[in-house]
C-alpha cells in the first residue's frame, strides 16, 4: 500500500516523479503474491494505480539500488540492519510532522484485518508522504 500511495503522491507533486523509482519489499514476503483485496480497494479509492504489483522479498541487490529505505516497524528495521549493516533505514513514522506525536512509532501491517484497519494505515502513510517527498527532493 505504501508503494502505491508514494507513487501516486510523486505523480501528483509539482515535479512529477523526477525519475524516482519506488519499490517495496518485505522481510518475510512470499515473492510473486498479488496485493490483498483491501489494499487494492484503498489504493483505488485514493486514485493510486494497482497495476503490476507483485510482492518481493528484500535482498542486497534491491537495497544497494536504494537511496532511501523505509521500514514500517522497528523490528523490520532491525532485521534489515542485521542482515544489511550498510543500509541506512528510517521508520515511516519518522517522516510525519513531530506535532502528530508519532515519531518512532511502528505502523503495523494490516494484512488479514478488515478494511478499516487498512484505511487507518493508509491515513498514517498519508501523514508521512510530505516528509518522504521532501527527503526525495533533497
Amino acid at each position: 500500500m505504501a508503494e502505491g500511495l508514494l507513487k501516486s503522491a510523486l505523480q501528483s507533486s509539482t515535479e512529477g516523479n523526477g525519475g524516482v523509482q519506488v519499490a517495496s519489499a518485505g522481510v518475510s514476503a512470499s515473492p510473486g503474491q498479488a496485493m490483498s483485496q483491501n489494499t487494492s480497494a484503498i489504493l483505488r479509492r485514493e486514485g493510486a494505480s494497482v497495476e503490476g504489483f507483485a510482492s518481493q522479498q528484500v535482498n542486497a541487490e534491491l537495497l544497494s539500488q536504494s537511496s532511501v529505505i523505509i521500514a514500517m516497524t522497528e523490528s523490520h528495521a532491525s532485521v534489515l540492519k542485521h542482515y544489511f549493516p550498510e543500509a541506512e533505514v528510517s521508520l515511516i513514522c519518522d517522516f510525519i510532522d513531530p506535532k502528530e506525536g508519532l515519531a518512532g512509532a511502528d505502523l503495523p501491517d494490516p494484512y488479514g484485518m478488515d478494511i478499516e484497519a487498512y484505511q487507518e494505515v493508509a491515513e498514517v502513510i498519508g501523514l508521512a508522504l510530505p516528509g518522504i517527498l521532501s527527503k526525495l527532493s533533497a
